[in-house]
């Protein structure tokens, strides 16, 4: 299969700064509001999650490129893998900005273990963007048993170590289980 070409490089590139002028035109904070820039934040239940480069969460946009790659090439596998992974950064883009709309970030904090969240910083919704192509690329050059493999993995760790991960966050924003939530809350 071959790589990805240099324009399709560009076009990802150009998707991504897009992505980031729509959330600063939301008003989206650049950076975390406390004013400090850091490559990993793993403390879940504060106000620097979803701020910092990565997070616990950064596993979860991983995969995202993971499924997206699986999909593309079960959908459109004639189509190059650069315009593939146009269509998957533009759905990640989107999901990013319906994510940090008032509408999603009251229900997080309704059903889901991010009491308090306020949002992404627009640092933290580009990195988790650039999780997801690395997820993606590293799909494109693993057998896929190995990806459904480490998919299983980070959800597992993630799980154990945070009481959270992709699969949780999906169902408990689409059908709250409280025991679930108690659940979380007491870890």
């Amino acid at each position: 299969m071959a790589g990805i070409s240099r324009t399709g490089w560009l076009v990802a590139a150009g998707l991504v700064a897009i992505f980031a002028a729509i959330l600063f035109a939301m008003g989206r904070p650049p950076i975390c509001p406390c004013g400090t820039v850091s490559l990993w934040h793993g403390v879940v239940q504060s106000n620097q999650n979803s701020q910092q480069i990565s997070d616990w969460y950064s596993f979860s946009h991983v995969i995202h490129g993971f499924i997206f790659f699986g999909v593309s090439r079960w959908l459109i596998p004639r189509q190059p893998l650069w315009i593939a992974l146009a269509l998957a950064i533009g759905i990640e883009a989107a999901w990013e900005i319906l994510e940090n709309s008032p509408i999603i970030i009251d229900r997080y904090r309704e059903v889901t273990m991010a009491y308090g969240y306020s949002g992404d910083s627009i640092l933290n919704s580009v990195s988790d963007t650039l999780f997801m192509v690395l997820g993606f690329v590293a799909a494109s050059k693993m057998r896929w048993w190995a990806t459904v493999a480490l998919a299983i993995a980070f959800e597992l760790f993630t799980l154990w170590t945070i009481r959270d991960n992709l699969t949780l966050n999906v169902l408990m924003l689409v059908s709250p289980v409280e025991a679930i939530k108690q659940w979380q809350a007491d870890g």
